[in-house]
């Protein structure tokens, strides 16, 4: 008996707790790899019951089933609503074979191995069926001890019926997930093929062969020609970007510049007028030094009165007379000033 199982009283065989624990660092097991043969008889659940909660060792057995090729978000979640039904479920995932696949839907791009893969690989997946019944009967439900089928509501109709799930809904064991819409593996399909060329390209650049992706010789040298005319775009673009970079460097530094000259030019015509403006500190300095200068060459005023001259006993008499002031008027410039002093200097020669 494997270690994951034990028998209930009232129930059968199931997997513990510890094993949904240990699904998160293993691989989900495959229903026929696994020992557990079910005895004890399957006490059928409602859903109301399987809603209020079940013993620990009696999950609520849920089954979703599925082709799974390219497995994506949208089969993800499909299993997350069919994992949290219930508070304590376990969930077994079917997988139709390839055999079954090709016949009743049409051809996949993952194998049923990978496909089986892919869904041990899921952290909701508790067990994986593989070759699983296109349609589910008696039979099979009873074998897994199944209480309820979960897949989305929409009818599926296949193998010459109109719904597949139809009698599983008359029954009471079927739930309905919702689709996620916008995710399809047909819709990841239609994108490869509406790109083509583009996907055939990329995998040739990348160490394909010709032969490996079904291409012509033609078709071949069009997309290696192709993928050197996008190298050399690439490049032009490449030094387009550096190209403007170095432009808007050189636009900022010249901004910078600019800026520094205008404030250089303001502070020069501010000292400039400062300095020379008709309040400025050079005409203060002129005028002093003017006056400084004019004071320096006027001539200081003579006093009213002089004392008379005594007469020399040795010179004949000379008529007395006082010096009058003599009003002067300052000059008019340095010029004026200094032909005053000569005419000055000349008269007291002719008086000696």
């Amino acid at each position: 008996i494997s270690p994951w199982c034990t028998l209930h009283k009232n129930s059968f065989y199931q997997p513990l707790f510890l094993h949904s624990s240990n699904t998160l660092t293993a691989p989900a097991p495959f229903a026929d790899e696994t020992s557990c043969q079910c005895q004890a008889p399957h006490e059928k659940l409602t859903i109301a019951q399987a809603r209020l909660g079940t013993p620990v060792d009696r999950p609520v057995r849920v089954y979703a089933d599925g082709i799974f090729d390219l497995f994506h978000s949208g089969h993800a979640r499909a299993l997350m609503q069919a994992k949290t039904l219930f508070p304590n479920s376990y969930l077994l995932v079917g997988v139709c074979s390839d055999d079954l696949t090709h016949k009743f839907k049409g051809f996949t791009v993952m194998n049923e191995a990978e496909r089986y893969e892919a869904l041990r690989h899921c952290r909701y997946v508790d067990e994986v069926i593989r070759d699983a019944p296109w349609t589910l009967t008696p039979e099979f439900l009873e074998k897994h001890k199944i209480d309820f089928v979960a897949h989305d509501d929409i009818p599926y109709s296949s193998a010459g019926s109109d719904d597949v799930y139809k009698h599983i809904k008359e029954a009471g064991m079927f739930i309905p997930t919702q689709r996620t819409e916008g995710i399809s593996t047909s819709d990841i399909i239609t994108r490869i093929v509406r790109d083509y060329d583009v996907y055939a390209r990329r995998n040739l650049q990348r160490g394909y062969t010709a032969k490996e992706l079904n291409v012509s010789f033609i078709n071949e040298k069009k997309y290696r020609f192709q993928n050197q005319v996008d190298k050399m775009k690439e490049k032009v673009k490449n030094v387009e970007e550096r190209s403007k970079e170095f432009v808007n460097r050189v636009e900022e530094k010249s901004h910078d510049l600019i800026q520094k000259w205008e404030e250089k030019s303001r502070e020069f015509i501010g000292n400039f007028l400062e300095l020379f403006g008709p309040d400025g500190a050079w005409k203060q300095m002129f005028q002093e030094r003017s006056s400084r200068m004019l004071q320096a060459f006027s001539p200081k005023q003579s006093p009213v009165s002089s004392p008379t001259r005594s007469r020399s006993p040795s010179r004949s008499p000379s008529p007395t007379f006082s010096w009058l002031p003599i009003k002067t008027s300052p000059p008019s410039s340095p010029k004026a000033a200094s032909a005053s002093i000569s005419s000055m200097s000349e008269g007291d020669e002719d008086e000696k």
